[in-house]
């Protein structure tokens, strides 16, 4: 029997008056409970309870002992209601990555609106198009475009966009001459096929980079001053009064967005909030899951 399992039904001994108490509080049989404080008298080599046919009391080396046990009760009662307190009040660090676009549009506002209220949570941001390994980041949450293939991590649909094909409001060139500017993942040679909104037929251009950035907001700030098209996520375009798209009849296939995370079970209840923030965000830009039903 480990050692903490015989402080505890020590305790209960001597907390409840008797040992036949105990035993019926804890459900156990009164032959279970005196051997195991044989075990533990023999284990320690000391006499801790002095017992008669009608009471019970401790030794000297039993109420020390008896002590001891208290203090660990406590402790491991702190343990516990630490930790479930800890899944009702978010406290610590969490650290979470996003593309350059949903970070300073989305992921940034959002964590930031609801950590406010709740000084105890230290935030680090992660602004990153490439896909960093959630383990050896440790990152907390990932708010990623399109569907992870990774089957170590939770994921979870928290809503749908769509990217623009945009140029700015004087620019002359057609698709077929413009030059593009891309961001930095994109290939160089690149297809984009749009469907009519209304007729369902569809129009492919293919094009090749002439421009390229690292960042979307680079990319749009480009397409507004007249470097060429390119693609812009809908949720952007507002942010550029030049950009416009260049066919405003057709469209782009919807893109999915997905919360990940590598915690097994429930995770922690900053992660929780972190998750449900980013999603209100989203539906107030009507790119939310529930927007796009």
């Amino acid at each position: 029997m480990n050692k903490h399992r015989q402080m505890s039904l020590f305790l209960s001994i001597i907390e409840n008056g008797s040992i036949s108490k105990a035993a019926e509080k804890l459900d156990l049989s009164k032959s279970v409970l005196s051997s195991a404080l044989k075990q533990l008298e023999q284990d320690l080599d000391t006499v801790l309870l002095k017992r008669t046919t009608r009471k019970q009391s401790l030794t000297p080396q039993g109420e020390r002992f008896y002590h001891h046990c208290l203090a660990m009760n406590t402790i491991v009662d702190q343990a516990w209601e630490e930790v479930k307190q800890a899944q009702t009040i978010p406290s610590g660090s969490i650290t979470l990555t996003a593309p350059h676009a949903l970070m300073e549009s989305v992921v940034a506002p959002a964590v930031a609106s609801v950590f406010v209220h709740y000084p105890e949570v230290k935030i680090e941001l992660i602004a990153e198009d490439h896909q960093l390994d959630l383990m050896q980041h440790d990152i907390d949450l990932a708010i990623r475009v399109g569907e992870s293939v990774d089957s170590n991590y939770r994921q979870k649909k928290i809503g749908s966009f769509r990217d623009v094909l945009c140029q700015a409001n004087n620019f002359c060139e057609t698709l077929t001459t413009a030059a593009y500017v891309a961001n930095h993942w994109q290939r160089k040679q690149i297809n984009h096929t749009l469907q009519s909104k209304t007729k369902g037929n569809e129009k492919t251009f293919c094009f090749s980079t002439t421009h390229r950035a690292n960042t979307i907001n680079q990319v749009a700030t480009m397409i507004s001053l007249g470097l060429g098209v390119g693609i812009i996520p809908e949720f952007l375009i507002k942010q550029y009064p030049t950009l416009t798209p260049c066919l405003p009849s057709y469209q782009l296939p919807e893109t999915n967005l997905y919360a990940l995370h590598a915690y097994a079970q429930k995770p922690p209840i900053a992660v929780v909030m972190a998750i449900e923030a980013i999603q209100r965000k989203l539906q107030e830009m009507e790119i939310g899951e529930q927007a796009c039903k």
